[in-house]
């Protein structure tokens, strides 16, 4: 695809999705006026205005103010137009050629390569790349960098939910069924999720289901406008999840609620959790989690005496340091009451970022292969190097998740390329992140915006956006979409998948990275083929005509060089529902002769995808978070989003409609604990933990605990609430402690203004 004008948009409306959210909502994105010039729409949205798109089934035509502003980051006025390199003479990033900077990223990371050995470089990737370039990335940083040293900033977003459900299922798919079957359910309770403000169109399966008789819970420490519509809201201290799943399961065994012939007949390991349930007694639970034990008795009331029902995590219970067991104990409730692997009842994990389920699946996670492969079985790395036509054993181990990465920057990892991800604000102790970044060799980084992070670099590369190429995204479904092009990106811009097949070239290999993303797509298919998270029955015409397709999809003709020994379709996916579900194919058979696999929309029903076609308990006990309260931190603080933002905010902080909405950080607490600090409403607080010191507004509200603040994370500077999160990993799923952390809240009577070295944008200079 050669450079065009900024422009140069198409003359059909074009349907495609939402580049934000992990819902992927359907939409229309039609041509401006037409009239180009300096002050003219097109320069302000790109050439494309979004017009609602109602025969998509997800959203049915519903966007929120997200996705309704999303063509205004096309503007030229607001992204990188040009690549940039960071001269010596000034230490200041300025325009370069495409040749220039290609060169000059090559050579960096080739010295480095040269100097300190493969895993002297890091690659680091986002989640909201698309599956080709997920996949691309993945196979960039194993085949031509050869080092192991690569993860993404989803596993900052799912990993406790993916470890868990690794462990129980044998799969893991953030939703092992379709959207449009939650408001069918009888119960749904619902965890650590603000829907109404993170997925708004999303909540209208959850008043779909009150309207149809079905009930809701709600967790969450704060009185959310999700929390508002539930039936019951359940509010305890955070970084207790894990003990308050236990007491419930309690309860359900204690009044003999417990499915004993599905517990029989499709789990194992139920005695052990059991047991480890039993140690939790409501009284105890009460003391830990703050949640009384007559609304412990009343949710189980309304789960158990629902004909059906569904359990539904996010963030709040999986970014912490026993988040993976904090999930297990929650899929423990739904397997000892029978609501999973039955229609119409299961637990699910609400995927975050765009391509969060695409983008662990298909290799830029430090310990997978695509198809959801393990980098360290022999037949995984044996089928991907033969489609990748390598030697298995040149392919590298797995290597450091996200933030052991980002903390062995300028040590063990001396360069790093960084595609579509901003730790300058998204990481945990995030002004030690900063830190390890400034201390690179090099840095090199691909991006639509000029992020903190990319301030930083060395070289920064700027890319094309979701509306300017196409490419396939994961939604939280597990339904593979289609983003299609609608309009030339801007002279100067290229795709990822070009600059990687420009480095890849000069670094010696000319073959194996196109950059037409149908063509990686069908590589794709072939890698997958035989793994857990199988495309390799999904095209591109499929996606278009089928309004998505859910994976496991096999194709029945076996593409590419097809599987090694071991690694033959996930067990667990035959579906009696596949061809029902909304984008589920016609026709149900498998065979060359029964036409193409229907897709998946819903898992586990006949069994779940593991040796023995069992569901697993995994035994687990509550602990305290990793970071305490005391005399010195008295309060707890928790993080998340606000309706008008989304992640760091390095594109919707360039939207002029958005930063009206959502114009800063706030930091939200109680009447009582403003009155013990003599705050009100506007005050300046400082926030301090053990790391670090952010001040921002005070929001004043009691819909939040009095032990508790909140602040949302989507900015930089003095209010960067990563300033004060919690490192500290998972074991399992090395997902870092966001949610709960101790501080100290004061009055800030005088500002400080913290920037470090130089300045924003100094990197080891001044600029």
């Amino acid at each position: 695809m050669s450079p065009v004008t900024a422009v140069s948009a198409v003359s059909a409306t074009v349907p495609t999705h939402c580049p934000y959210c992990a819902l992927q909502c359907g939409m229309n994105l039609r041509p401006t006026t037409g009239v180009a010039g300096p002050d003219g729409a097109e320069v302000m949205n790109g050439g494309l205005e979004v017009v609602e798109r109602p025969d998509f089934p997800v959203n049915r035509g519903a966007l929120c103010g997200k996705g309704r502003t999303a063509t205004a980051v096309l503007s030229s006025r607001v992204r990188l137009t040009e690549p940039l390199i960071r001269r010596p003479a000034t230490g200041r990033l300025e325009p370069a050629g495409w040749d220039e900077a290609l060169r000059a990223v090559a050579n960096g990371l080739a010295r480095t390569r040269a100097a300190h050995g493969a895993d002297s470089v890091g690659v680091f990737g986002g989640g909201g790349l698309t599956n080709e370039k997920a996949y691309a990335l993945g196979k960039f940083a194993r085949v031509v960098l050869g080092t192991s040293q690569i993860d993404y900033n989803g596993r900052f977003c799912m990993s406790s939910a993916a470890a868990a459900h690794q462990r129980a299922f044998g799969l893991d798919r953030g939703l092992p069924f379709p959207l449009v079957d939650i408001p069918r359910t009888g119960c749904v309770i619902l965890v650590g999720s603000n829907l109404a403000e993170t997925m708004p169109p999303a909540l209208r399966y959850l008043t779909e289901l009150r309207e149809r008789g079905g009930r809701l819970i709600v967790v969450d420490p704060r009185r959310t406008k999700t929390a508002e519509q539930a039936d019951l809201h359940l509010a305890p201290r955070p970084g207790t999840d894990l003990a308050l799943a236990l007491g419930l399961l309690h309860l359900v065994v204690a009044q003999g609620r417990t499915d004993e012939e599905f517990i029989r007949e499709r789990t194992t390991g139920w005695e052990e959790a059991r047991a480890g349930a039993m140690a939790h007694w409501p009284e105890l639970v009460e003391r830990i989690t703050g949640v009384g034990v007559p609304e412990l008795r009343d949710a189980v009331a309304l789960f158990c005496d629902a004909p059906s029902g569904m359990v539904l995590t996010a963030r709040g219970p999986e970014q912490q340091a026993k988040g993976t067991d904090t999930v297990g104990a929650w899929i423990n409730l739904c397997l000892a009451t029978g609501r999973a692997g039955r229609p119409l009842s299961g637990f699910g994990s609400l995927t975050g970022q765009g391509n969060g389920q695409g983008g662990r699946e298909h290799g830029q996670k430090a310990d997978q292969l695509p198809g959801y492969r393990k980098l360290d079985d022999p037949a995984a790395r044996a089928h991907v190097a033969r489609v990748w036509g390598v030697a298995p054993e040149t392919l590298p181990g797995p290597g450091r998740s996200a933030y052991e990465l980002l903390d062995a920057l300028g040590t063990e990892v001396r360069s790093l390329l960084l595609l579509g991800s901003n730790p300058v604000v998204s990481a945990p102790r995030a002004a030690h992140v900063e830190g390890r970044l400034r201390s690179l060799d090099f840095l090199a980084v691909a991006d639509v915006v000029l992020s903190e992070t990319a301030a930083l670099a060395d070289v920064v590369l700027p890319v094309a956006q979701w509306a300017e190429e196409t490419g396939t995204t994961t939604s939280l479904e597990g339904r593979v979409l289609l983003r299609r092009r609608a309009v030339a990106p801007p002279a100067g811009v290229r795709s990822d998948l070009e600059v990687l097949r420009g480095l890849a070239g000069l670094l010696g290999h000319e073959k194996g990275f196109p950059a037409d993303p149908e063509e990686v797509f069908e590589e794709l298919r072939h890698a997958s083929a035989g793994g857990p998270a199988d495309y390799s029955g999904i095209t591109y015409r499929r996606i278009a005509e089928e309004d998505g397709v859910f994976w496991p999809c096999p194709s029945p003709e076996g593409p590419g060089p097809g599987p090694g020994p071991g690694t033959g379709p996930a067990a667990g996916v035959t579906d009696p529902g596949a061809g029902t579900g909304p984008g589920a194919a016609p026709g149900t058979g498998t065979g060359a002769d029964a036409g193409p696999h229907p897709g998946t929309p819903r898992l586990f029903l006949e069994r779940f995808a593991t040796e023995d076609g069992r569901a697993r308990f995994i035994p687990v006990v509550h602990r305290p978070p990793a970071e305490e309260t005391d005399e010195a931190y008295p309060v707890v603080l928790t993080t998340g989003r606000v309706v008008a933002q989304y992640q760091s905010g390095a594109q919707t902080r360039r939207v002029d409609e958005l930063n009206a909405a959502a114009p800063g950080p706030f930091v939200e607490l109680h009447p009582r604990l403003a009155a013990r600090l003599g705050a009100v409403e506007g005050d300046l607080l400082a926030v301090t933990s053990r790391r670090g010191r952010a001040v921002a507004p005070a929001r004043i509200t009691e819909g939040i605990r009095p032990d508790t603040v909140f602040m949302p994370f989507h900015w930089p500077g003095e209010g960067r609430a990563n300033t004060l999160t919690n490192p500290a990993l998972d074991p399992a799923s090395r997902m870092p402690e966001f949610k709960v952390c101790a501080v100290r809240v004061e009055r800030a009577e005088q500002v400080d203004r913290p920037g470090g070295p130089g300045g924003p944008g100094d990197r080891k200079r001044t600029e």
